[in-house]
């Protein structure tokens, strides 16, 4: 079975409705088996101080209008929906949507509250382990399944830092990556990876933190080809 392909949206829709559609029906046109966004309240989560992306961060928040209109979309295209929550309040508006499952970012893998309110829906979770630090996967009380993504907080992140041959992908059950191109993610999957998660974008050059770093449309087509090659070769 080929790996699992999460096309990591995330702030690269800059706002703009128009643009975060084109990017789910470019996602699901190359390949990707979901179209993930990040859901957070900008103030709460990111610094005002020395924080250049701050206004930036707030015109890429997403209301609770907006995530039902993504979500249709996703539907509309055939292509699952997902998305980070950074807070509790919005797990409620991910469930009003019917989400399948939840991903908790690096950054919320030590939110007791959120992880508790994330368990409680029943839905499986995926876990990225960028900012875990710990040898032992952290401790997570679900009946439902709970995926852990090795990952490298670093943006983006210099291939002799991703050291994969340490990696056991029967533990991990996959990759979340943030170096540039798709190679890291072609080794990960070799390796044995499931999910390959990556951030997605129409044009390198758009405004933005992460547009620079993403995978264009022609990367992610061959990530989905290459990907569907390695596994039938293992």
């Amino acid at each position: 079975m080929r790996a699992e392909i999460i096309s990591e949206i995330g702030q690269n829709h800059n706002g703009d409705m128009k643009l975060a559609k084109d990017l789910i029906r470019a996602s699901k046109d190359c390949g990707a088996d979901v179209a993930k966004f990040q859901l957070y309240d900008s103030r709460a989560l990111f610094p005002k101080e020395n924080n250049p992306w701050y206004d930036y961060n707030c015109t890429t928040e997403l209301s609770r209008a907006r995530i039902d209109e993504l979500a249709n979309e996703c539907a509309k295209l055939g292509i699952e929906f997902m998305a980070s929550v950074f807070d509790v309040e919005r797990v409620d508006w991910l469930e009003a949507v019917g989400v399948k499952r939840y991903k908790i970012a690096s950054r919320s893998v030590r939110e007791t509250a959120l992880i508790e309110r994330l368990v409680a829906t029943g839905k499986p979770l995926i876990v990225s382990l960028g900012m875990w630090g710990e040898k032992e996967f952290p401790v997570i009380k679900s009946k439902a399944p709970v995926d852990f993504l090795y990952c490298i907080s670093k943006y983006p992140t210099p291939f002799s830092d991703l050291k994969l041959s340490e990696v056991d992908f029967k533990k991990h059950a996959g990759f979340s990556d943030h170096s540039i191109g798709i190679s890291g993610s072609l080794a990960a999957i070799s390796l044995g990876a499931r999910i390959i998660e990556k951030h997605f974008t129409l044009d390198k050059t758009l405004y933005g933190p992460d547009h620079s770093g993403s995978m264009t449309p022609d990367e992610l087509k061959a990530l989905s080809a290459y990907a569907a090659e390695i596994s039938e070769a293992l």
